[in-house]
């Protein structure tokens, strides 16, 4: 599998570096985020898909493992994110006001594509080997852009 070695450096070091931009644009705008009550959550959320993004690139790079070990820690590692996303979603829907839900129901949609491929992934793997493995590169892709937009919120539209 030393073929998705690099991929696997490029994305942990690009969700390294973006949770570190995302910390530092949070703290410039801390007062402002602290006052809009579901905020916070779509902060913490943001931050929670990059680090899962570095956590799961830094279990593929560790070196002499099975699939089916590989296969676990990515199944365990989504099943974990998901709880905590699908709990933050539904404590921000519930903030969310009605005019509004619809669009945050997309939001969240978002997020579920961004945490089940790594799910799909590890059971795959499980039965089939490392094949399993391009389902990863949905998650991963899935979490940038969800990270992205959840930031332009934070840094940007709330400055409006």
């Amino acid at each position: 599998m030393k073929e998705w070695t690099d991929f696997f450096i490029l994305m942990g070091g690009a969700a390294a570096t973006l949770t570190g931009l995302i910390f530092v644009g949070i703290s410039i705008n801390l007062n402002r985020i602290i006052a809009i009550p579901k905020l916070p959550s779509r902060a913490s959320q943001a931050l929670i898909l990059l680090v899962t993004v570095l956590l799961i690139c830094a279990l593929y790079l560790v070196p002499d493992q099975s699939a089916c070990l590989v296969g676990w820690e990515f199944l365990v590692t989504g099943a974990i994110i998901w709880v905590v996303t699908f709990r933050i979603d539904l404590k921000i829907l519930y903030k969310t006001d009605k005019e509004y839900k619809r669009q945050y129901l997309m939001n969240a949609i978002f997020t579920q594509l961004s945490v089940l491929p790594y799910m799909v992934s590890g059971i795959v793997i499980m039965l089939k080997g490392f094949d399993g493995i391009y389902w990863v590169v949905p998650g991963i892709i899935f979490s940038f852009i969800k990270s992205v937009l959840d930031a332009w919120v934070l840094l940007v539209e709330i400055n409006r």
